[in-house]
């Protein structure tokens, strides 16, 4: 990440794009065909709309390609790389040219060795001045991706990085729950929950399994505003 933030900032003063980045700019545009509603609809509900688009146009290209597991991949690296509000603010911003944005997607490819399908994609987001929207995106395909293949998320947050074993035992724990024939674990970390760990499941993360210290501290202070815990004397 450090060096993709070194990029940003030095691309600022650099020449125009290399010619392979101009010369596929069609047919990416073709591999990629986008409907999406017009009329008076407010901000927010049409860009939910269009990045529910795109993220099913992607999910397209990609069982056409059999490579769904792959995109997934692509796709968890990309929020990782996006998570960085430089990243996100370079792209967003309307006085940095196209050309400039291109090499820095070229970086993203190269550094994160992702697919030519969604280096393809991700340049059409910029001909269409949609890469702002590219966190919605990441988010939308993941809902796609779970429904398509039966996959319950669950996001794991803790203090520390938790082992291989442990996310096993807690994969299994959710499929229990869930039923779901495949999970797929996000981990977080999170020092706010001081110790222990939270699970976060279901449609739109709507259950929550808090094992947190911090959980505990919350009881134990409603408990004293309660009266509940009985003081010796």
């Amino acid at each position: 990440m450090a060096s993709l933030q070194q990029t940003l900032f030095s691309l600022q003063s650099k020449l125009p794009p290399s010619s392979f980045q101009i010369a596929r700019s069609l047919p990416m545009r073709k591999a990629f065909p986008i409907r999406t509603t017009g009329g008076n609809a407010a901000g927010a509900r049409m860009s939910a709309t269009a990045a529910s688009s795109y993220a099913m146009a992607l999910a397209d290209v990609a069982k056409r390609n059999d490579t769904m597991e792959l995109t997934v991949t692509d796709i968890e690296k990309l929020d990782q790389v996006f998570s960085d509000p430089t990243v996100l603010n370079f792209f967003a911003n309307p006085t940095i040219t196209v050309e400039k944005k291109r090499q820095v997607i070229d970086d993203i490819v190269k550094s994160s060795s992702l697919q030519s399908h969604t280096s393809n994609f991700l340049n059409v987001l910029v001909d269409a001045n949609r890469i702002n929207i590219v966190t919605e995106i990441v988010k939308e395909f993941e809902l796609v991706y779970n429904k398509l293949t039966d996959t319950q998320l669950a996001e794991v947050r803790s203090v520390v990085k938790l082992e291989p074993p442990q996310l096993a035992q807690i994969a299994k724990q959710v499929q229990k729950l869930t039923g779901a024939k495949n999970v797929r674990v996000k981990t977080v970390i999170d020092p706010s929950l001081v110790a222990g760990f939270t699970i976060r499941y279901g449609e739109s993360g709507s259950k929550l399994i808090d094992m947190s210290v911090k959980k505990q501290l919350e009881d134990i202070a409603q408990q004293l505003e309660l009266g509940e815990i009985q003081l010796a004397t």
